[in-house]
């Protein structure tokens, strides 16, 4: 959901120019109060603010942005932008986001594989030379060999990730 926070009569219609282009649901705050009051009820994906509101209602205004949590702020003066820029900047905000979103995972996802494919290569190891120890029961070896079989299985399923990961980033949003 995006909030529309803003007093102008025009309100509606940029809501619905908003839901149009985004595709996202639209509520509409005609006050700092009610959208901190909408923010703390329900999670925003952006909220929208008029810069109209934030001059006539500075004393709310930090009360409203301590609710924001992860929606994206987007101050525009809807007095003087048209309906064409308001959903241009909608979007390239949540277009950022989106970009933001996506590295940040891969970084999380980077990180894990790396950890992940030092101990695989470890227990690969281990395994490897456990089974070449002489003497061992077979029960062992038979264990031995189902843990080097699953290690195995393990790093071939990261590296299929992978490369379905980057097929993934390929096509984008």
């Amino acid at each position: 959901m995006i909030l529309l926070v803003t007093s102008s009569d025009r309100a509606s219609e940029f809501a619905a120019a908003l839901r149009e282009s985004t595709g996202e649901e639209i509520a509409v705050a005609e006050s700092l109060a009610r959208a901190a009051a909408i923010l703390r009820a329900e999670g925003c994906l952006a909220v929208v603010l008029d810069q109209h509101i934030l001059e006539t209602e500075p004393h709310e205004a930090e009360t409203t942005l301590e609710h924001l949590g992860p929606a994206i702020l987007v101050q525009v003066n809807l007095a003087i932008s048209g309906m064409e820029r308001l959903v241009r900047e909608v979007r390239a905000a949540m277009q950022r986001r989106w970009r933001e979103e996506v590295g940040a995972r891969q970084l999380a996802i980077d990180r894990l594989r790396s950890e992940l494919s030092g101990t695989v290569t470890a227990l690969l190891l281990s395994s490897g030379l456990a089974l070449e120890a002489s003497g061992l029961p077979e029960a062992a070896v038979e264990k031995l060999l189902l843990v080097h079989k699953l290690v195995k299985k393990l790093r071939r399923q990261l590296e299929n990730a992978s490369v379905a990961e980057e097929a993934e980033q390929a096509i984008g949003p």
